[in-house]
């Protein structure tokens, strides 16, 4: 997103700009039937090179940001995924160049706020609201070390070895993974993942994107994140924002683990479509906390490899 300078004559109004603004920018890829968290691994300058868009550390961004910095990415022709402000783009010698735009990433908070109840007791409570700052891709910066500049396309042969990585994450996560039939999806009431065989996807990083996708619904689980999954198949509001959540999870996952499925649209996205632009449409904040919500689950899958590995040295 580029950057922009919020209106408004109150610091909440301007908060409330920033969730309108990147809510109007996921809108408007939606109505052009384009899903912005996939939309990089189709861009032929990407190929190969998807990952999450790093800080000047190389720290990967997480929720909302990731999103906003793809759509950047792509929209703007980016090879680079390394992102810095331009005072640390100063302190690591490097120069914006003149003319260049920054593009915006928002910072997540809360406020702790006293208000007094009718019986004039003081109740605290905290108020979420998010800080928008300015990033530059690294392309946009002269005199950086060559350690910032676009790395050389992988080599294919590659992938082999990130898809059995990804069969280790997922066998680490302790999920229950059956095979069969022609559906993919997560059964609550079994706590299992229903798998259509891998042959029968178009191709194997598209088998575990499907994967990652289910993995994070079962992170809704009561005994996981408790997300509160029982009005699923009875709300039509509640399906669309937990399917949200899965696809930004999936997206996320698929970053992290080196795959880049070829992402042929599932037969239930177009309604999908639809349920999410009115769920963004009626709730500015909705995309942010479903980015949140899949950040978090990604997160739980992750400290899950940590937890076996411990396990493993202990057993040892």
């Amino acid at each position: 997103m580029r950057q922009e300078k919020a209106k408004g004559k109150g610091g909440q109004e301007a908060r409330v700009d920033i969730y309108a603004r990147i809510t109007q920018r996921i809108v408007a890829a939606l109505e052009e039937g384009v899903r912005p968290w996939v939309q990089p691994w189709n861009a032929g300058n990407l190929e190969g090179r998807i990952s999450r868009p790093l800080r000047h550390n190389g720290e990967p961004y997480g929720g909302i940001n990731v999103l906003m910095l793809w759509t950047e990415t792509v929209s703007r022709g980016f090879r680079s995924p390394t992102w810095m402000t331009f005072r640390q783009a100063a302190e690591l010698g490097g120069h914006v160049r003149k003319g260049e735009t920054g593009s915006t990433v928002v910072y997540a908070n809360r406020i702790r706020k006293m208000d007094t109840v009718d019986n004039g007791e003081e109740v605290e409570h905290d108020i979420p609201f998010l800080k928008a700052y300015t990033v530059f891709n690294v392309e946009q910066i002269d005199d950086l070390s060559d350690a910032y500049r676009p790395s050389p396309s992988q080599d294919p042969k590659s992938v082999v070895n990130r898809i059995a990585t990804a069969d280790a994450f997922f066998c680490a996560t302790g999920a229950v993974i059956r095979h069969g039939g022609d559906k993919a999806y997560y059964a609550p009431a079994s706590d299992h993942i229903q798998m259509p065989p891998i042959e029968s996807f178009r191709d194997v990083e598209s088998y575990y994107a499907v994967l990652a996708h289910e993995t994070i619904h079962l992170t809704g689980s009561k005994d996981r994140l408790d997300r509160d999954l029982s009005r699923y198949s009875k709300d039509r509001s509640d399906r669309a924002r937990e399917e949200l959540v899965a696809e930004l999870g999936s997206a996320l996952l698929c970053a992290d683990l080196g795959i880049v499925p070829e992402l042929e649209p599932r037969p239930d996205h177009a309604s999908y479509l639809a349920s999410w632009l009115q769920v963004l449409s009626n709730d500015k904040r909705a995309i942010v906390a479903a980015a949140a919500q899949a950040q978090r689950a990604v997160t739980f899958l992750h400290n899950l490899q940590a937890q076996q590995m411990s396990a493993l040295r202990e057993g040892g």
